[in-house]
């Protein structure tokens, strides 16, 4: 069968998957904040409990935690144990959707429902893909700190040794006021696969993102990406995060630099994005950042 029959074939059972869910639960814990804060190079001895962390940190909690024996030769849980069983082999984030209502604080006993949002068959540029909207609603208590709605597609396979697939590139925007370039450094990229406890094989073994996806060489985390853009739009916003959008349009690639650039503000509302090596858009962002 061809992956468009297999998508068809399988949608009955994937529509089961909708709505879905399951409460992951986390201590905010002084221990876990404090390697985050060194990760990102702030001085981990700065927080004490109670302390009000940054709003995007949620995302750095509440890590997926599957037993050994569930783990698919891709680094991710088997499919039909955390995730629908979606009949695509090939794996990667693709964007999201945040409103930010509250902080999380250093020991808050919290908890983030999962929630399958939506499964969205398409046919792409680069062939058949599905795409998988996960709802993260973050809790403390009865109060909703933030709602994640975050994107992941799903694509085919390639022919081991082949090169991956790409869409038209698009050269980044030219109309920034600031920009600030990033190293994608190995180790930050195993730091925050440690955090988040992320094993997808394709950020951390060459071998495998060459041989088995197509990719020349270790791809970077698409969730840092994001993070460290929204480092660097929160250091020029001109009130607090209240929401943001994201895209990801290209992979990046660790040892290669990253530029983040962002326009004037337009009252409450930023616009940044991320530049590769070659000056390709490889993410954007708008926030809201009213006061």
């Amino acid at each position: 069968m061809s992956a468009a029959e297999d998508i068809a074939a399988a949608m009955p059972e994937l529509s089961g998957w909708i709505g879905r869910s399951r409460l992951v639960p986390e201590e905010i814990a002084l221990g876990a904040v404090r390697r985050i804060a060194s990760t990102f190079d702030l001085d981990p001895y700065g927080f004490e409990p109670g302390d009000v962390l940054p709003p995007h940190w949620y995302g750095l909690f509440f890590g997926d935690m599957p037993r050994q024996s569930v783990i698919g030769v891709d680094g991710h849980p088997k499919k039909g144990a955390f995730l629908p069983p979606i009949p695509l082999p090939r794996r990667m984030g693709a964007g999201r959707r945040v409103q930010i209502m509250g902080n999380l604080r250093v020991g808050d006993a919290a908890a983030k429902k999962v929630e399958v949002a939506a499964i969205t068959p398409k046919s792409g540029r680069t062939g058949q893909i599905v795409v998988l909207t996960m709802r993260h609603t973050i809790l403390v208590g009865d109060r909703t700190i933030a709602v994640d709605d975050f994107d992941a597609i799903y694509r085919e396979g390639v022919t081991p040794g082949a090169a991956s697939p790409s869409t038209q590139p698009a050269r980044a925007p030219t109309d920034g006021i600031w920009a600030e370039e990033v190293f994608l450094d190995p180790v930050l990229v195993f730091r925050y696969g440690a955090i988040t406890w992320n094993a997808h094989r394709i950020h951390y073994d060459a071998d495998y993102a060459r041989g088995q996806e197509g990719y020349p060489g270790v791809v970077q985390n698409g969730g840092l990406t994001m993070h460290l853009l929204l480092d660097a739009a929160l250091k020029r916003a001109p009130g607090p995060l209240r929401h943001y959008s994201a895209r990801l349009a290209r992979p990046l690639f660790v040892g290669d630099s990253v530029t983040f650039h962002g326009a004037a503000p337009e009252g409450g509302t930023l616009r940044v994005w991320a530049a590769d090596k070659d000056g390709l858009l490889a993410a954007e962002m708008t926030l809201d950042c009213g006061a």
